[in-house]
This record gives C-alpha cells, sequence and structure tokens, in this order.
C-alpha cells in the first residue's frame, strides 16, 4: 500500500475493531443460525425469467435454455388466463404456480364443490359510495381481466355473479369504504367476487377487512377511471384454520393513481395473486405488503405487473416476517415491459425478516423487458435475520436486547403500515404486530454461541 494510503489503513483498523464489538454482542443476543432460511436456497431470479424470445434491443432476467432452446417456466410471457376451470389441470404441485403452495390444505377449494355459504359483512358506506349486485352473465362480469389459474376460475363460476360497489365520476369520499368480512366457522366453502367501479377522477379508500373462520375463495376486480385516484387496503386477519385464495385485479386508466395495500397476519393458509394491467398513458401503481407467518402457517403472495401501454409507472414494496417451526411465507414478483410500453418506470422490493429457526422464507422476482426505451427497472430481493447495527446502537444506548429486538422489527415494518393512511387500523395492526414479537422466545431460552 502507498504512503497515500495509511489514513485509510488507521480507519480500517477502528472499523474492523467496531465490527468485532458488534458481532460479540450479536453473538450473545441470538442463537447460532437465527434468521437463517430453513430448507434448500430459494430459486434465483436468473431461473425463473422470460422463456419467450427476446425482441432486438430488449433485456430479460432469466430465461433457462437447453439444447439452444428457451425452457417453458411458467413466466409472464406464457401466462394462460381462461374463465373454464377446466381449462387449467388439476394442480399437482409440479406446476410453476402450484410448486410452493401446499395443496393438501387448499384441495377443499381447488376441488370447487359448490355451495351456498355466504362470509358476514357489514358496510360502511359515505355519500358518493353505492353498493349493489349484479347477476352472473352481467356485461359487466364478462368484461373483468380473466382468471389466472384454477382456483380463481371456480371463484368467478360458483360465485353466481358479485357484490359491485360504484363510485360516483368525481366524487372525493370524506372517509374510507369499510367491507367488513366474517368468516362463521361453516365447513362449506365459501365463494365470492367483488368489483369495485371507480369513476373518472373519483377519489376513494376501500378497506376488506377479513376476519374469523372460513374457507374462502375471494375475486376482487378494481376498474379505475381515468384520473381516478383509489388506495385499496386489505387485511387477513383471519382466526387460526383458515384458508383463503383470492385473485385481486387491478385495471388503471388513464392517468389514474393505485396504492394497493395487503396485510396478511391469520389463518392457516393463505394465497393472494394481486394482477395490475392498464389501459391508457400516464398509469401509476403503488403496491404495498406486510406479512407476518407464525408456526405452520403458510402466507403466498404472487403479484403481476403488466406494462403494455406508454408512460407508465409501478413500485412494488412487500416485507415479511416470520417465527416458530415451518412458518412458511412466498413472494413472487412479476413485471413485464412490453415492446409498446416505453417510457415505463417500475421497481420491485421485497425483505424478509427470519426470527426463529425452522421457518422459510421463497422470493422470487422476475423481471422481463422487451423495449430498451424504458425510464427504469429493477428489483432486489433478500432474506436475513435482524440488523446487528442497529440492535448494537440501540444497547449500547442502554435499551434492552429484547425491547431494541421489538423495535427493529416494528421499523422493519413501519414505512409499508403508513402507506395505508387510517390511523386507527393503523394502531390495531401494529398492536397485532406486537402481540405476535410478545411469542418469541426470551434470550435466556436461546442457545448462546461461545467461543
Amino acid at each position: 500500500m502507498s504512503s497515500n494510503d495509511t489514513s485509510n489503513t488507521v480507519d480500517l483498523d477502528t472499523a474492523e475493531l467496531a465490527h468485532a464489538e458488534k458481532a460479540a454482542l450479536a453473538a450473545e443476543l441470538f442463537a447460532p443460525g437465527v434468521g437463517a432460511q430453513a430448507g434448500p436456497p430459494t430459486t434465483s431470479a436468473t431461473a425463473t425469467g422470460s422463456a419467450g424470445d427476446t425482441p432486438p434491443g430488449a433485456h430479460s432476467h432469466g430465461g433457462p435454455v437447453l439444447n439452444g432452446q428457451p425452457v417453458p417456466t411458467g413466466s409472464p410471457a406464457e401466462r394462460f388466463t381462461s374463465t373454464d376451470p377446466d381449462a387449467f389441470p388439476k394442480p399437482t404441485g409440479r406446476e410453476e404456480t402450484w410448486r410452493f403452495t401446499p395443496l393438501r390444505r387448499a384441495r377443499q377449494l381447488l376441488d370447487g364443490v359448490p355451495s351456498d355459504a355466504r362470509l358476514q359483512v357489514e358496510s360502511d358506506l359515505p355519500d358518493g359510495a353505492v353498493l349493489a349486485s349484479v347477476e352472473a352473465g352481467d356485461p359487466l362480469l364478462k368484461g373483468l381481466p380473466e382468471p389466472v389459474d384454477r382456483l380463481a376460475a371456480l371463484t368467478r363460476q360458483r360465485s353466481n355473479g358479485a357484490t359491485v360497489l360504484r363510485i360516483a365520476k368525481e366524487a372525493v369520499l370524506d372517509r374510507p369504504v369499510t367491507l367488513r368480512l366474517s368468516g362463521t366457522g361453516a365447513e362449506d366453502v365459501v365463494w365470492g367476487q367483488l368489483v369495485v367501479e371507480v369513476g373518472a377522477f373519483a377519489q376513494a379508500t376501500v378497506v376488506l377487512d377479513h376476519a374469523g373462520l372460513a374457507k374462502y375463495s375471494g375475486g376482487a376486480a378494481f376498474l379505475l377511471g381515468d384520473g381516478a385516484q383509489l388506495t385499496v387496503v386489505s387485511v387477513q386477519e383471519w382466526a387460526p384454520g383458515t384458508v383463503h385464495g383470492g385473485q385481486y385485479d387491478s385495471v388503471v386508466g388513464r392517468d389514474a393513481t393505485l396504492k394497493q395495500v395487503v396485510v396478511t397476519l391469520g389463518g392457516d393458509l393463505v394465497r393472494l395473486v394481486s394482477n395490475v394491467s392498464y389501459t391508457g398513458t400516464g398509469g401509476s401503481a403503488d403496491l404495498y405488503g406486510l406479512y407476518f407467518a407464525d408456526e405452520t402457517q403458510h402466507q403466498e403472495h404472487r403479484l403481476w405487473v403488466d406494462h403494455s401501454v406508454p408512460n407508465c409507472r409501478s413500485n412494488v414494496v412487500y416485507k415479511g416476517a416470520l417465527q416458530g417451526d415451518k412458518a412458511h411465507s412466498v413472494w413472487i414478483g412479476d413485471v413485464r415491459i412490453r415492446p409498446a410500453a416505453t417510457g415505463t418506470e417500475t421497481y420491485e422490493l421485497n425483505r424478509n425478516l427470519v426470527l426463529t429457526d425452522g421457518a422459510r422464507a421463497d422470493s422470487v422476482p422476475n423481471l422481463e423487458i422487451e423495449t430498451g426505451e424504458i425510464v427504469s427497472a429493477g428489483h432486489a430481493s433478500a432474506t436475513g435475520r435482524f440488523d446487528d447495527e442497529q440492535l448494537f446502537y440501540l444497547c449500547s444506548r442502554g435499551i434492552d436486547a429484547e425491547t431494541a429486538r421489538r423495535l427493529v422489527v416494528r421499523g422493519f415494518f413501519a414505512d409499508v403500515v403508513q402507506h395505508i393512511g387510517i390511523p386507527e387500523l393503523q394502531d390495531r395492526l401494529m398492536g397485532t404486530i406486537d402481540a405476535r414479537l410478545g411469542a418469541l422466545p426470551e434470550l435466556d431460552e436461546q442457545p448462546v454461541e461461545v467461543g
């Protein structure tokens, strides 16, 4: 090293000493391997990209090749849709769409037995919002985005119509629309379809608050007129034993703005598929998600953003925490930028915080770019344990280790929760998270590595 680098040598020694101190504190705080993903590593993005031909000047993450030919991967470029359940094969667990899902738990939904069972619904409707219903075969339902898997197709067929929430053109609602959907504990599967129509230049917030015990498969479509602004908050705070599958479709009009916040805390199995498409330039979509999987819970969130028109944007931020044996989360983020979607700006991020041994987080971002004329595009995914630097900072200021650990988790989730924009709901959800954190093992119950 040259004499000009002397100061850097001193800084490096100091940094190494500080790092050693932090590592020693971390060893006292956590058991060996806490936060490491259990089981085999997740599939990397480079193995799950587009299997289609890439146009000149395009960019694609992934695209495995065998003997010079692309191998089908189930990517957005090959996505099959249909309203006919029989057009989809019965899932075996070998399909890309179903390979993470515990099919034994979802079997009753996938069997598709018709049922007249319903959830209990309580609604709070401000002026400018009207709740109605339409029968199967209504032109409105025929114009919805098609189901992307067998369960969604069964839901569309078995629902026998839909509940429709209409927000009047140019209406500015003075409070959120709230639909409380509660399971009654019935053994029969509940099938349901919701359509939310937001008129041009209207502004609204819609809360779907799920609770109780149920076996529920529900579809929801959010149709945004030109210039409309819609915030959708979907809360899954189900009772233990609940199985919930759903497909959310958002169609964003010209210069319209969508913000969707999905919070999954309860239930035995929750599997939600969120799709976004654009019908005009200037559309914007922000998709936020928070999930906290406890012992044996399976929480699966699949997203697909289809950029097919110019000058639109999307941003995806999902964060999850896991604790307990066999807690499992799955996040799949697919974004496709088609050749006509010049001027696109998109980014997707997934972060997972594993709090105990025995939990597993699978995270697979996919980005397919078919034009070079975009503003920006990117993705990131990471799974790990607590931030040692944050914990060191808090503990060095007299905060005990357990409190410091809870503060770090609260901070991890806070930037997602704040996007809900409803203080009383935010407080309720953070209270639930705090209660879940209370189930973490005490430090003296965790082995400490010595040596």
